[in-house]
């Protein structure tokens, strides 16, 4: 299905990602949200419609990055008619304690769905039921005047660029959607680089 493309002149498009990342395990979703499609299963639209259901007592975890140093890409891959996006992620965490090497290990060796937030406040989806998520993970000691990190790289491959998800997540802080970040940013003056309690409800 072919669409027009707009854009207005001006319009401002904020590049990077905000500070928290939301993981799960694909063993713990049991529900997904799905994309809508045209009568030859093509996609046509970019936003999820409904939401994940998680396993009883299972909720989102989350990574605080380093926007700084943190991306996410698309590029395609594969031939016509049946290309598909490969979606890339480097998330940076400022950290190599016990915990986040402890996390590393666990996410080096399982199938899992990230959710980022970009600056507009929308959730971006890593991850899908078809296709599985290789996570790899660096840790870096430092030296000198660099700093010590641990480094969360991503690949997977998507019908399309990271989709949009509009739902809700369940957290361990509570629930979390991208619409209770837009309604944050607006009551706090506009843009927030990554407040993680920005659309956390309780």
């Amino acid at each position: 299905m072919q669409k027009s493309l707009d854009w207005c002149e001006g319009t401002p498009q904020y590049p990077g990602i905000r500070r928290r990342v939301y993981y799960c395990n694909k063993n713990l979703i049991t529900g997904w949200p799905t994309l809508q499609r045209d009568d030859f299963g093509r996609v046509t639209d970019a936003t999820y419609q409904g939401e994940f259901t998680l396993a009883a007592d299972a909720t989102w975890q989350y990574i605080d990055i380093n926007i700084d140093k943190s991306t996410v890409t698309s590029e395609p891959q594969g031939e016509v008619p049946s290309q598909t996006q490969l979606n890339k992620a480097t998330f940076v965490h400022n950290g190599i304690d016990a915990e986040a090497t402890a996390a590393a290990g666990y996410l080096n060796n399982s199938d899992n769905v990230y959710i980022y937030e970009d600056m507009e406040g929308n959730f971006r989806v890593l991850g899908n039921d078809k296709w599985r998520t290789k996570t790899t993970v660096n840790q870096d000691q430092g030296q000198g005047t660099n700093p010590a990190s641990t480094t969360i790289t991503i690949e997977v491959t998507d019908e399309i660029a990271a989709p949009f998800y509009a739902g809700t997540l369940e957290t361990e802080d509570g629930d979390v959607s991208p619409s209770n970040t837009r309604s944050a940013n607006l009551n706090n003056g506009g843009r927030n680089e990554g407040d993680p309690a920005e659309g956390t409800t309780k």
